[in-house]
């Protein structure tokens, strides 16, 4: 079980920030072109920088923590780090975008409905 260690953190993670997008509705898988546009440019930089610490043998994956799949010299695991991660860090900040924009609403209906009265 220890070879699917890096898959079950990642896992984790996307339950802990994929009830987001329901609860929330921070929709951001709805919007997937410009998730899509938000990821290329860190999975090609990140990629490119594991690459290279890689082949320099500054960076090396434990084969017993991941799955053992690689992709060139890259593990899957790896790879899913940098989609998984950043999609979790996006669905946070549209589910914090989202509630302050609630709470920016709620106070302008109350500041309203008090102004009326007064």
């Amino acid at each position: 079980m220890a070879h699917l260690s890096y898959l079950g953190v990642l896992f984790f993670v996307v339950v802990g920030t994929g009830w987001l997008e329901i609860v929330l509705r921070t929709r951001v898988y709805r919007r997937w072109r410009r998730l899509v546009l938000a990821l290329l440019p860190v999975l090609a930089v990140f990629v490119a920088w594991d690459l290279y610490a890689i082949t320099r043998g500054h960076w090396t994956f434990d084969p017993l923590r991941t799955t053992g799949v690689l992709l060139g010299r890259l593990p899957l695991d790896e790879l899913l780090f940098f989609v998984v991660v950043p999609v979790a860090a996006i669905l946070t900040m549209e589910a914090v975008r989202s509630v302050t924009a609630l709470l920016v609403d709620r106070h302008r209906v109350r500041d309203q409905h008090g102004a009326a009265h007064a």
